[in-house]
């Protein structure tokens, strides 16, 4: 048996609890890895409370948790380029609130040694998510791109691949997290009633694409009036809303950037151009109060577990 955390219904994070879970075997093309950290994104909340039920159903009693790193256990059938005790990260394919889980080879990448264990576990959704919006969004160098929530995960890698691009970024943000984006190379703007007006004062040469990461009120509607139209407006984070104005939302079906996302963020990394922000850290077994966290927002990168010793 392995521990996991794990919920058996619907709601609010107190449906969270320490479990001990049967330890998963890998199967053709997969690997298991014994999780040092795991990532903690929207997206867990919104499963969890029941609210994805319709596009990602869930049997009970189910592990949350879409992205891992840790030390290779166990190799399946077909496996390559992989062996065991190979430190890893990337997206998994069971659980990563455990202390064990399978990922599909094709989404993991090897961990170098100057990435921390909770760098590498903040990394793999967000730098996939990142590339993909901006693969999306066809933004070129010398443009002008509007992200909203650009403090948060994915925002804050969003914001550096474009800067690294030659991309000019304004993004949104709570003010306590204005400095955070400035050190990034972003123009901070406030959210809040006389957005459009921010937005056009911090780029007077207008907005070429906008993505939202935030998923906040009037965000969506204010890109479209910025950026003249629908084509180049996307989000992450706002389905609903997304689908009302004609918006177009990206939640990976598409398909599958890693291992070009995976690639850049650590050349960039590797190049001191590339900052991953934690911004806190919570021992597996406090998984509800991580989830709480990662609710309540205004976050200055990304929440992560502390699964298993050796971090």
């Amino acid at each position: 048996m392995t521990k996991s955390i794990a919920f058996t219904e619907y709601g609010s994070a107190d449906v969270l609890r320490v479990v001990d879970t049967d330890v998963p075997e890998p199967g053709p093309g997969q690997v298991r890895i014994t999780v040092r950290t795991a990532g903690v994104n929207p997206l867990d909340s919104k499963i969890r409370a029941g609210y994805m039920e319709q596009v990602f159903p869930v049997d009970f009693p189910h592990v949350p948790g879409l992205e891992a790193a840790g030390v290779v256990e166990a190799l399946g059938e077909g496996v390559e380029g992989l062996a065991v005790g190979d430190d890893v990260f990337g997206q998994t394919a069971t659980g990563a609130y455990a202390e064990r889980a399978l990922a599909e080879v094709a989404k993991v990448a090897l961990k170098p040694g100057t990435l921390s264990w909770e760098q590498a576990a903040a990394l793999p959704v967000a730098a996939e998510t990142a590339y993909r919006a901006l693969d999306m969004l066809k933004v070129r160098p010398g443009e002008t791109l509007l992200i909203h929530g650009a403090a948060g995960g994915v925002g804050t890698v969003a914001v550096q691949f474009a800067v690294a691009r030659g991309v000019k970024v304004v993004g949104t943000a709570s003010e306590a997290n204005h400095e955070h984006l400035r050190a990034l190379g972003a123009v901070p703007v406030a959210y809040g009633d006389g957005l459009v007006e921010r937005v056009r004062a911090a780029a007077p040469e207008g907005i070429d694409a906008a993505l939202d990461a935030a998923g906040r009120g009037d965000a969506l509607q204010a890109s479209v009036e910025l950026t003249g139209g629908t084509e180049r407006v996307l989000s992450i984070a706002d389905a609903p809303g997304a689908g009302k104005l004609g918006v177009r939302f990206t939640s990976g079906a598409e398909g599958y950037y890693g291992e070009p996302a995976f690639a850049e963020a650590l050349a960039l990394f590797a190049a001191d151009k590339l900052t991953i922000a934690v911004h806190e850290v919570f021992p597996l077994e406090a998984a509800a109060d991580a989830q709480r966290a990662s609710e309540a927002g205004h976050l200055t990168g990304k929440i992560v577990l502390k699964v298993s010793e050796g971090v």
